[in-house]
């Protein structure tokens, strides 16, 4: 699922690749919902591919997106009204306590929430991933 959810560097906010172009992509804003190309020379990158990294081993971010969304019950987070730094890294250490704290920078974290926001106002309800589903149907 969040193999489809591209962040394009330069551009605000996510958004969903409905199509592919010769030398480039045809992107969906998750916001105005306007459809625009990603050339080959815009970086994107696709949430799928990203991990958190903890103290064992990366955690991928459907994964964390599913654990906030479980803290939250479904809610979107308001970054603001947590507080400064350390708080949004006490709260984040809430969501993922084996975070390393060394390596995942603030601005990571607020990314993070921002990403998840953004998704729960999109009307994504879940963020399990694909593969534990198909393990579970078997």
């Amino acid at each position: 699922m969040l193999k489809t959810i591209l962040s394009i560097s330069g551009r605000p906010g996510l958004f969903k690749l409905v199509n592919q172009g010769k030398n480039m992509l045809i992107v969906e804003s998750l916001m105005t919902g306007k459809r625009t190309p990603a050339y080959a020379h815009d970086k994107v990158i696709s949430l799928g591919d990203i991990a958190i990294y903890t103290t064992e081993e990366d955690i991928p971010l459907n994964d964390v997106f599913e654990a906030i969304r479980v803290k939250n019950e479904g809610k979107q987070v308001d970054i603001k009204a947590i507080g400064g730094d350390k708080e949004i890294r006490a709260y984040f250490a809430e969501i993922l306590p084996d975070f390393d704290d060394e390596r995942v920078y603030t601005n990571d974290i607020k990314k993070v929430f921002s990403w998840y926001n953004q998704l729960i106002g999109a009307g994504f309800d879940s963020f399990k991933s694909e593969e534990t589903e198909d393990e579970k149907a078997k």
